[in-house]
């Protein structure tokens, strides 16, 4: 397995930057797409590592913000075979609310139509190495990062976000922004993973914002109970957020745009 981050906020030298994020994932029998980021940052990095997005036969929209699913029509137009999975509710209306006038980061809900989407409601088997899973339970350690995030008028439960297992000789857990907290997802996950690989959401862009030390020590405190565990993590984490964990997490590290993993 190979997987290659082709959109994120810290990218390597000579690669397009974009708040978002987008991973490669080369599988014996399949090419994925695990979000696709907000724009065409998608195209250019893909190009400049040499990545076909042709030749991607699966793509999976984490939850329904712009900045995992921004690049989705573009890449409809360019890829016509490709399935890709979301969750239906992730084209509901997602709202950032600060002050107002309040912005809309959701989706364009005409793709719902499409012939390649495939909406999903809840945890859904792909084939026996691919499971995508939701969760409800967000009790341990829930990020206040959360806080401006709405869906339809209310404060957003997340059961749009979905996260990826890959059933491999080392299992991979793939999040997004895992809004509903890394703990609750690993959790809910239908098997141990060996690897993690996504953002935390413990920095807010809109309030420019980093969740405070307490609760990082928390959530730190409550990942020593899996000490096997490799976490790579960027984008929503933050950077800040990212250094200060990975002092007590010494299996914690930031994944840059460009980067490349081979496990």
């Amino acid at each position: 397995m190979r997987i290659t981050v082709l959109v994120e906020n810290e990218p390597i030298e000579g690669l397009k930057a974009a708040h978002g994020l987008s991973l490669h994932i080369e599988l014996e029998n399949r090419r994925l797409l695990f979000d696709v980021g907000p724009d065409d940052t998608l195209f250019h990095n893909a190009e400049t590592l040499g990545i076909d997005l042709t030749n991607v036969d699966t793509v999976i929209i984490s939850h329904g913000h712009y900045d995992h699913g921004g690049a989705l029509e573009a890449f409809l137009s360019l890829n016509r075979t490709a399935k890709v999975y979301i969750q239906r509710k992730a084209f509901l209306l997602h709202e950032s609310r600060t002050t107002p006038p309040y912005r809309n980061i959701g989706l364009n809900p005409a793709l719902m139509n499409h012939p390649q989407v495939i909406l999903l409601d809840g945890d859904f088997t792909l084939d026996d190495t691919l499971s995508l899973f939701t969760v409800t339970d967000r009790s341990l350690c829930p990020s206040t990062a959360n806080s401006n995030l709405y869906e339809e008028g209310v404060p957003d439960p997340f059961v749009h976000e979905q996260n990826l297992l890959i059933r491999d000789e080392t299992p991979v857990l793939l999040m997004g922004c895992g809004h509903t907290g890394i703990l609750n997802i690993l959790q809910k996950a239908p098997m141990q993973p060996r690897v993690c690989i996504g953002g935390l959401h413990l920095y807010s862009p809109a309030r420019n914002q980093t969740v405070s030390t307490a609760l990082m020590d928390e959530i730190a405190a409550q990942l020593a109970a899996y000490p096997d565990l490799h976490i790579y993590t960027g984008h929503c984490t933050g950077q800040e957020a990212c250094d200060y964990l990975s002092r007590a997490l010494p299996g914690l590290r930031y994944l840059h745009g460009g980067e490349s993993l081979t496990l």
